[in-house]
């Protein structure tokens, strides 16, 4: 049985997953009769605004001289990973529908698996990567429909 830790995340798994395919539902819509890249950019906006009043109401800022040079470095290349990978989530959206676009977008994950073995040192077992296979698999499948 999950502890209550194990439980947390997932939910918390489960809440981005389902705001990510809202997320790619909307932008398709939202993106039509506009430039992707605009469309990326009002994005941001919003996700600035929300985020620093969030941040606000939690009390949740800390002093910029907290933050160590490395999470500043990381942080920024994220920052710069993920715009990257807006700009070219909208464009793809614009040209391609929703349902084929975002299977191939959650490459990702296999991405991620690989990287966090080889680069990170994470592990996994034969059932785990039975699983990225199979999102990889699947992905493509959808994707080529």
């Amino acid at each position: 049985m999950a502890s209550a830790a194990s439980a947390s995340w997932i939910v918390w798994a489960l809440l981005s997953a389902t705001f990510a395919a809202m997320t790619a539902i909307f932008a398709k819509i939202g993106v039509e009769g506009i430039d992707s890249d605009l469309a990326t950019f009002f994005r941001t906006i919003v996700i600035i605004v929300v985020l620093g009043a969030l941040l606000g109401v939690t009390g949740k800022f800390q002093p910029i001289g907290d933050i160590g040079p490395r999470s500043w470095l990381f942080l920024g290349l994220s920052g710069l990973a993920t715009g990257l990978s807006w700009l070219c989530y909208f464009r793809a959206l614009k040209i391609g529908d929703a349902a084929r676009v975002a299977p191939i977008d959650k490459l990702s994950v296999v991405f991620v698996a690989i990287i966090g073995v080889t680069v990170l040192g994470e592990h996994l077992s034969l059932r785990g990567w039975l699983g990225i296979v199979l999102i990889g698999g699947g992905a493509v499948l959808v994707a080529t429909a």
